[in-house]
């Protein structure tokens, strides 16, 4: 008993030993060099070589929950990446806005048209969902909205209010980040989070990870981290999240089911 018990005590105290190192390298001024360390450590206990893509950054998000690392790591992914294939759902989208014919794109008309009001379409809030919803893995896809200078992107929870007025938070079962007034940019938090007002996004990446519990955004012109909200634990169906506010198109980008 007393021999297992020094294992015990030999192992926790290894473990310990090596998180305090690990933290006292990333308090480091030279946080390059750190970041580049781990990326390349993790690259070479891979059976082959292969660039960084959304995927992987989010990976180390998950992992060390750095900003700096979001940063630095991002800005070096290619620009090929692979995407999940959004189309928006018609039956979801506010009497107000139009959808195109294709369904990648969206708009505030601010005219109200007569539609069935199902339990699925939204009545007050002006917004509308993908078709297709998750419940387990990790999803990308990217939005054009450098036309629009009032939106909001995320994702929703399938029982997201849809028929009163709620504000839009994790709290009722919405992550999303906006932009609105024009040079107002936020990530949609209890109270709001303020994000960085330049330069703002005219193409943004979403990211979920269902298991982990993470939804992260991207400036995909500049290719940095906006914000990432943390610590959720879904239990319920999520699926893509639009709010045009104004007169101009937000267009999901074309992509294919990425091979994760």
């Amino acid at each position: 008993m007393e021999k297992n018990l020094g294992k015990i005590q030999d192992n926790l105290s290894s473990i310990q030993e090596k998180l305090l190192k690990l933290q006292q390298r990333m308090d480091q001024k030279d946080s390059v060099v750190f970041l580049k360390e781990e990326v390349g450590r993790k690259q070479r206990v891979r059976d082959k070589a292969k660039p960084l893509s959304v995927v992987d950054v989010n990976l180390l998000i998950e992992k060390f929950d750095n900003p700096f690392l979001y940063n630095t790591v991002l800005a070096e992914t290619p620009d090929g990446i692979k995407q999940v294939s959004v189309t928006l759902d018609v039956e979801t989208a506010h009497p107000e806005l139009e959808v195109s014919e294709d369904r990648k794109r969206v708009r505030w008309t601010e005219t109200r048209r007569s539609l069935p009001d199902t339990g699925k379409r939204f009545t007050i809030s002006p917004c509308v969902l993908g078709s297709e919803g998750f419940t387990s893995g990790r999803h990308y896809w990217e939005v054009e909205v450098a036309e629009s200078r009032g939106w909001s992107l995320g994702v929703a929870a399938e029982s997201v209010e849809r028929k009163r007025g709620v504000t839009l938070t994790p709290e009722t079962g919405v992550w999303s980040i906006r932009r609105w007034g024009g040079d107002e940019f936020e990530a949609f938090t209890s109270p709001p989070s303020a994000l960085p007002a330049r330069p703002i996004p005219g193409r943004v990446g979403v990211y979920l990870s269902y298991e982990s519990g993470t939804v992260s955004f991207y400036n995909m012109d500049t290719k940095s981290h906006l914000h990432t909200f943390t610590g959720n634990k879904f239990m319920e169906k999520l699926y893509p999240f639009f709010g045009p506010w104004d007169g101009n198109w937000l267009r999901i980008s074309s992509g294919s089911a990425p091979g994760v």
